[in-house]
């Protein structure tokens, strides 16, 4: 497999220098190619063997050292790298590089390379909030580099605050968008709905459905890594908001209408991929009904149809429906299509054992305004957004 981009990758001697193992083990599984530079500093908490492993590359630290090519070690990697990124950044490489000081091999290559630099700080929380180290970061910031800046919670050293590398996955996500090969989206507004709403029977019963946001979760990631500025309005939903997005929690099919018509008017593409509640209790009861022995009978009422509301109040809005359906997938879906005045309309075949509610994988066909019919084999759902988007761009 081809490699996605050259990442070079900073270790300074921290004690979160292990999870930097972790950082290049996830990077190299989606086929980035990584080099390591390790302070001397940094080589007393890991084993450069280590980084060498995973990284499937030699392990640069030192500037001097016998080359193994006529190349000028510093310049090339500098040259080489997409992106570079320091991981865990220490105060001290933070304070060499705002100041100007290259005396080793990782400060020269930060001077050297034009890629875009990326300080993970993490250190003892005195030390990240001490002004001089501040100033640095601000300092930096003005020059162009980024930062992932640290978490508060339990250090090292015992004490309690900020100064805690950013969770592994956050920095992956970040390195990943920034380096994705397609940024069609820029400048464009993208709201994606997700995940199922819930009806309320009494205080303690609520009716909801299986959906659990992954397909507009994988949605609004692939809205934001091509470039949009994304809103992601989940319902009753019990994963982790993809990063870089702006979320809106909406749990009933009441919110998420307020929700979306208070953001539609400003939006370019609206992927409407949440299993909103057709229908509710007629009566709530506002103390949780007991049992009496006898049957419950349930008189359910039907809900807003938000996006035959949407389709009906659309301007430019490139709006995108999905059909969930057990039986007549295509007739169900054309139907949805005309009627609720789409672009386009992703069908998916609830009833595959192998994909659908809950799995990483989908089975779908994309039904298009113009009368195209594009049926798509099993992939992941992050892939189906790649291939929606492609098609709302090529519109």
């Amino acid at each position: 497999m081809s490699s996605k981009g050259n990442i070079v990758i900073g270790v300074t001697g921290g004690i979160a220098a292990y999870k930097a193992l972790d950082i290049i083990s996830r990077l190299k599984k989606e086929s980035f190619n990584i080099d390591v530079i390790m302070t001397e500093s940094a080589s007393k908490f890991v084993t450069p063997l280590s980084f060498q492993t995973l990284s499937q590359n030699i392990v640069n630290c030192d500037m001097f050292t016998e080359p193994r090519a006529w190349e000028i070690k510093h310049i090339s990697l500098a040259k080489k790298a997409d992106l570079m990124l320091i991981a865990p950044a220490t105060a001290n490489i933070i304070g060499k590089v705002a100041n100007g000081i290259a005396d080793d091999l990782l400060s020269t290559t930060i001077m050297a390379t034009q890629a875009k630099v990326i300080f993970a700080p993490a250190m003892n929380t005195n030390m990240y909030n001490n002004a001089i180290v501040q100033h640095n970061i601000g300092k930096l910031k003005d020059f162009g580099y980024e930062f992932i800046e640290p978490f508060s919670g339990r250090l090292a050293c015992g004490d309690y605050g900020t100064g805690k590398l950013a969770d592994v996955e956050k920095i992956v996500q970040v390195i990943q968008s920034i380096l994705y090969d397609k940024k069609d989206l820029k400048g464009k507004k993208v709201l994606v709905t997700a995940g199922p709403t819930m009806a309320a029977l009494d205080p303690v019963r609520y009716i909801t459905n299986r959906s659990s946001g992954k397909m507009g979760y994988a949605i609004a990631e692939e809205a934001r890594d091509r470039g949009a500025e994304v809103t992601l309005v989940c319902g009753n939903t019990y994963i982790k908001p993809p990063i870089g997005v702006e979320s809106v929690y909406a749990k009933t099919n009441e919110d998420m209408l307020n929700v979306v018509l208070g953001n539609f008017n400003k939006q370019d593409i609206v992927v409407k991929a949440a299993a909103v509640a057709d229908y509710k209790p007629k009566n709530y009861s506002d103390k949780k009904i007991k049992k009496s022995g006898n049957d419950l009978d349930l008189v359910l009422t039907q809900d807003n149809d938000i996006l035959k509301k949407l389709g009906s109040i659309k301007t430019d809005q490139v709006l995108v429906g999905f059909a969930a359906e057990s039986n007549d997938l295509l007739e169900n879906a054309k139907k949805k299509l005309e009627n609720k005045n789409l672009d386009f309309i992703v069908a998916n075949d609830i009833t595959a054992p192998d994909s659908g509610f809950a799995s990483d994988n989908n089975r779908t066909t994309i039904l298009c305004r113009d009368g195209r019919i594009i049926p798509m084999e099993k992939m992941p759902k992050r892939q189906v957004a790649r291939k929606l988007f492609d098609l709302i761009n090529a519109r």
